[in-house]
């Protein structure tokens, strides 16, 4: 009979487990609800700016700051502008070949110091001189880097660095390797090395080791290394300022020089425009880290440096 009462409201308490409980749904307190409206107001004051560029790039008007109608001349005149698509294109070849080289040399410095004693007097130095390039104001790069070039290309007969392109390629590169290096090192510092152990176990040569185990594991930091470069390189002004030669004008410093007569709506045109392309490049790179089973909070830890 016990047995029989026991089984009875055992199933009962089966019955009732089964039985969708309705949610509770949790009060939110007023620190909860500051939060938000704190991330919201500073989330509006970091792309207002850029919202408020966007529509003005729309503006007929002759002067940015002088709202006249709504239209496409902007964009159209440009296109049309000579002077415009000269430093935009020399702006953006400058990025990709500055992207290209601090990439190539921060990668393989990114590897290296990975692979080697953290402790070592080597790494140290290495550390120290790139932390110093990163920490060292702009201005004083620019005013360091200005006799040099002029000493390369004139006293020792190294015409190439009388070229403005190749100026701004070196100049932008030098101060972008130490953000790839650091990027490469953070994410190689979690290979496991008995990979490429098992892989020289199977008489893998070390020039397969490196391209099929090494650089498909640093792959995002790789790829986010190059886009910080590429932005980078897009917005220094003081530098390229310094550096640039008779038309090889980048788009910041003929921004900086535009200030001196009032900004046009050609200018808010052609940013919005250079602005999506770094949304682009933003994209293409989130793609390829998604392709490699990349999670978001992979991705979000690999674009912030490690």
């Amino acid at each position: 009979m016990t047995a029989a009462v026991e089984g009875i409201a055992s199933a009962i308490v089966l019955e009732e487990a089964d039985i969708p409980q309705p949610r509770r749904r949790r009060r939110r307190d007023g620190t909860g609800v500051a939060l938000t409206v704190w991330g919201v107001l500073v989330f509006a004051f970091l792309f207002l700016p850029i919202i408020v560029m966007f529509v003005y790039s729309f503006n007929t008007g002759r002067l940015l700051a002088s709202w006249k109608g709504f239209g496409f001349t902007a964009y159209t005149s440009a296109a049309q502008n000579p002077i415009i698509v000269s430093s935009v294109i020399t702006s953006l070849s400058a990025a990709l070949g500055a992207a290209i080289v601090s990439t190539i040399l921060g990668t393989l410095g990114g590897i290296a110091l990975a692979r080697s004693r953290a402790t070592s007097t080597s790494v140290i130095i290495a550390t120290a001189i790139l932390t110093i390039t990163l920490f060292t104001p702009e201005i004083v790069d620019a005013v360091s880097m200005l006799p040099w070039f002029v000493s390369l290309g004139t006293d020792w007969g190294l015409g190439v660095f009388n070229n403005g392109l190749v100026r701004l390629v070196v100049a932008h590169a030098v101060l972008s390797v130490a953000v790839v290096t650091f990027i490469v090192r953070a994410r190689m510092q979690g290979l496991d090395a008995s990979l490429e152990e098992a892989a020289a176990d199977l008489y893998a040569t070390p020039w397969k080791r490196f391209t099929q185990i090494t650089l498909p594991v640093a792959s995002p930091a790789i790829w986010a290394g190059a886009l910080m470069s590429f932005t980078l390189s897009l917005d220094n002004t003081i530098v390229s300022s310094f550096v640039q030669v008779p038309g090889s004008t980048p788009w910041p410093v003929y921004i900086f020089a535009s200030l001196r007569v009032g900004l046009r709506p050609e200018i808010a045109a052609v940013s919005t425009v250079m602005f999506l392309l770094t949304l682009v490049a933003l994209a293409v790179v989130t793609f390829v880290l998604r392709r490699g089973d990349q999670s978001a909070e992979d991705i979000a830890k690999t674009l912030a440096a490690g």
